[in-house]
């Protein structure tokens, strides 16, 4: 079934990457020239997350950094590593996780920037590729594994780190598995499937597996969905990386909003911040740009 156009938003610039921390020139990680479809870049950014103190953190798939950014826009690098940082979230305790692509599951100390790998490996055998990943309430971490699948491959997975310790395969038939969101029940995980150009929406059970996983949101053009979060009312905003811009469906799947990119297309990931978290950044990752949209009230 289609709809009509959603009203659009403005978006405008909060940061950007200093010229001194762009690597102009120089041949990106092995993740971007693989998935990206470009050699070079002078940065890639992805996975914003706020800090208790209101700090903004990002990645640069490119090459290998953390950023920190401060409530008045100002970029500082606070890890850099030999590795290709692709998603990020931070406990409640403080601890920040990051799905790797190269390292697979890893953690940043965010006092000293060291960065240390959690696992890298499900029974035995190797990651295909993480992408992203989202805290439960309880702290379990589900978390995506995309590497180069597709339609071509859907093999890409959906794992859930549990608080003791124990991991689980929930979902392995995914095309792309990228951005991964639960509903503020619970009762639902969320899945950007990027190469079906579609995101998926799973029934989670009182026993905390899986059941009747289905295509809840079909898009087209762009790149396909990248990012998701869901607001307080379980509205779903959706990163459309390519297509310039983050649409917002409700729970039902009404295409509510369309928030536009001022800058490039590359929208790729989104977080809430500001005042009642009532502001959406977006990782602009084309012009290494974090853009800022003012939600109208309520969320």
């Amino acid at each position: 079934m289609m709809f009509g156009a959603p009203p659009t938003l403005k978006t405008e610039v909060f940061a950007s990457i200093p010229v001194e921390f762009r690597q102009a020139g120089k041949l990106s990680q092995e993740r971007i020239q693989a998935g990206k479809g470009t050699l070079k870049t002078d940065s890639f950014i992805e996975g914003p997350a706020f800090d208790q103190f209101g700090n903004l953190y990002i990645v640069d798939i490119a090459f290998g950094i953390i950023y920190q950014i401060s409530p008045q826009g100002i970029v500082k690098k606070m890890a850099e590593y030999i590795g290709e940082p692709n998603g990020l979230k931070i406990h409640t305790d403080g601890r920040i996780f990051v799905t790797d692509h190269l390292n697979g599951l890893m953690q940043c100390d965010p006092s000293t920037g060291e960065m240390t790998t959690i696992t890298n490996r499900f029974r035995t055998e190797s990651f295909k590729g993480l992408n992203d990943l989202v805290f439960s309430r309880d702290g379990d971490l589900y978390f995506t594994d995309q590497g180069q699948t597709g339609l071509q491959d859907p093999s890409g997975r959906v794992f859930r780190l549990n608080q003791d310790g124990s991991m689980e395969c929930l979902l392995n038939n995914v095309p792309s598995p990228n951005g991964i969101a639960l509903d503020p029940r619970e009762h639902f995980l969320y899945i950007a499937a990027t190469r079906s150009n579609s995101v998926w929406r799973a029934m989670v059970l009182p026993d905390r597996s899986l059941t009747r996983v289905g295509n809840f949101i079909q898009m087209s053009g762009g790149s396909g969905p990248d990012g998701l979060v869901v607001d307080v009312a379980g509205n779903l905003y959706v990163a459309h990386a390519g297509m310039g811009s983050v649409w917002k469906f409700s729970p039902r799947g009404e295409p509510l909003l369309r928030i536009v990119s001022c800058m490039g297309a590359m929208t790729t990931n989104i977080a809430f911040g500001g005042v009642n978290q009532q502001d959406l950044y977006i990782t602009e990752s084309e012009t290494g740009s974090v853009l800022i949209a003012h939600l109208p009230s309520p969320v």
